[in-house]
């Protein structure tokens, strides 16, 4: 196989898992079907079985790919806002600023709501859960960089649990995670 030939079969392979990534967050598991990821990616429905040997295949790729940018959204935002650590979020030097870069951290930029019903819907996924499971590793680490008095793990469920409580009560979500979290420090 030429060098050509390959690159362009790794960019098909990379588009259908963008396209399976894009349904993922944006409807859920559910969503995702060879069908739908080939209509999405403007692919055959042949190339995603040629590329992919079946559906658990394909979501398991997916799956990595969002724990990746999930992981490097963290990473990037707690490194983009080290200064600011030790503030409240303001970046003005009070106590809070951890609490304010964990938040950010943790959830999604843009739409949280269809982020946590497809987070919720992958757990039915064994494939999509142990891929985010796999993958958590990279957000806890980049958490864990805060330096904050409590394990990762329980600072993103305090964040995750934030957040879904606000949006089922119509509150500001990213300011109620911030309140549970800094009550949570005793901050």
């Amino acid at each position: 196989m030429s060098d050509g030939r390959r690159a362009r079969g790794a960019l098909r392979r990379d588009a259908l898992v963008a396209a399976t990534v894009e349904l993922l967050v944006e409807q859920g598991p559910g969503a995702v079907s060879h069908r739908a990821v080939a209509a999405r990616a403007g692919a055959s429905l042949s190339a995603t079985t040629y590329y992919f040997a079946d559906l658990d295949e394909l979501l398991a790729a997916a799956g990595q790919e969002v724990a990746r940018r999930w992981a490097e959204h963290a990473r990037a935002t707690v490194a983009g806002r080290a200064g600011a650590a030790t503030g409240d979020g303001s970046d003005d030097g009070s106590d809070n600023g951890a609490v304010g870069v964990l938040v950010d951290a943790v959830l999604p930029v843009g739409d949280v709501s269809s982020h946590y019903v497809h987070l919720v819907g992958a757990g039915a996924s064994a494939t999509l859960a142990a891929a985010y499971a796999e993958g958590r590793s990279g957000l806890d680490a980049a958490v864990d960089a805060l330096g904050l008095p409590l394990p990762a793990a329980v600072l993103v469920a305090l964040v995750d649990g934030a957040a879904v409580a606000a949006l089922s009560e119509g509150r500001d979500v990213r300011a109620h995670a911030r309140t549970v979290v800094a009550a949570a420090l005793g901050r």
